[in-house]
């Protein structure tokens, strides 16, 4: 006789909330296999923030909150591990589905190896190719101890296949983020996010920093107030700031001497968001997660990075990864106002049906 099976998943940052969600969804559509709970660490907490994240995409309040946040990556990862090993123990799951590529990633990963637990990594396969970006670290050792590797685009299978990994476990599946994203997209018409912050559709750019690189030091801090007053002479700017990025401007008095074409806002939720991506004439980010909604949009981006995890978004999408150079960037974004860039088009499983082919193959796996 057929008896549920068990899926804990686990949540550390908001991009998380965007992958599990509809996962979560297609699982409460199949209640006779499946019986899911969500762990959410707090790595990433920010009260207001996450609850609009939680409320705007659906989400059940975490069935466990573990709290975990700030400290160095070693002793967020281990007190993580510690946490989730009683929530674990406590629940004894048929699976664990792990996201991305946080340290919760690794941390519940490593839990869920050490207790013989099978894992399911959402987002697997990706590299960057930088050992000094933490979070390819975890990539790599969340792929080496996953069971069940969902690979967003062709990328993910061929370094798989290079670092020499079963490939009976790997699955072309697609983006849940754009599952999200699609799934929401009609809610946008009732966001007001334009009016609130006095701009119009198709009139601005959008930019997003979050990485330390950019806004912790203070010559990099620098560089990038010089990059948005000369931006900004181009065309309005729309800046959702985070709080420690403003208060590193104000620090440095450089917040006052932004231009008044500089349009900040309070860190923004879900829905907003993507009104705002939707309807930007072009988008300027260190996000991996914004490279993927422009190129569903088809909006136009610019990655401020070396390199990217994600080169489906600029090899097939709208995505153009300039460098840390800002000059470069003050060009193509010349170059795109001109109406001069390319248009792109969607890698293939990126259709919003990525967590039924996941949970099918669950299904398929986990009953067999």
């Amino acid at each position: 006789m057929q008896t549920q099976k068990k899926i804990l998943s686990v949540v550390g940052a908001r991009p998380n909330f965007m992958k599990v969600a509809p996962l979560h969804k297609v699982f409460l559509q199949m209640p006779d296999k499946f019986i899911h709970k969500i762990c959410h660490t707090g790595q990433h907490f920010d009260e207001k923030m996450s609850t609009i994240f939680f409320t705007e995409l659906e989400l059940p309040k975490p069935d466990f909150y573990l709290g975990i946040s700030g400290g160095s990556h070693a002793e967020q990862t281990g007190k993580i591990m510690i946490a989730f090993e009683k929530v674990v123990l406590q629940e004894n799951p048929d699976l664990i589905v792990v996201v991305g590529d946080v340290n919760s990633t690794l941390a519940c990963a490593l839990v869920a190896s050490k207790l013989n637990i099978p894992i399911a990594h959402i987002e697997a396969g990706l590299r960057s190719f930088d050992n000094t970006m933490p979070e390819e670290i975890n990539r790599k050792v969340t792929d080496i101890l996953s069971d069940y590797l969902f690979v967003t685009e062709q990328s993910g299978i061929t370094n798989l296949v290079n670092e020499g990994i079963d490939s009976g476990k790997m699955f072309l599946v697609g983006n849940s983020m754009i599952d999200s994203l699609f799934h929401y997209l009609p809610k946008t018409q009732d966001s007001k996010i334009l009016q609130h912050l006095s701009i119009k559709a198709k009139e601005y750019t959008l930019v997003t920093f979050h990485r330390p690189s950019n806004v912790d030091d203070y010559n990099s801090l620098v560089k990038l107030h010089n990059f948005l007053n000369e931006l900004a002479q181009l065309k309005t700017v729309v800046f959702p700031i985070h709080p420690r990025t403003k208060s590193n401007l104000e620090s440095h008095n450089l917040l006052k001497s932004l231009s008044k074409n500089v349009v900040l806002s309070e860190p923004i939720g879900y829905i907003d968001f993507i009104t705002l991506e939707k309807e930007a004439l072009l988008v300027i980010t260190d996000s991996g997660g914004v490279q993927v909604e422009t190129t569903a949009l088809h909006i136009p981006c610019l990655t401020l990075r070396n390199n990217t995890e994600i080169p489906a978004t600029f090899e097939i999408g709208t995505n153009i990864l300039v460098g840390t150079n800002f000059i470069n960037v003050i060009q193509e974004t010349k170059n795109i106002l001109s109406d001069n860039y390319k248009k792109g088009s969607l890698p293939i499983f990126w259709d919003g049906n990525t967590a039924t082919r996941i949970a099918n193959i669950l299904s398929e796996k986990l009953f067999s």
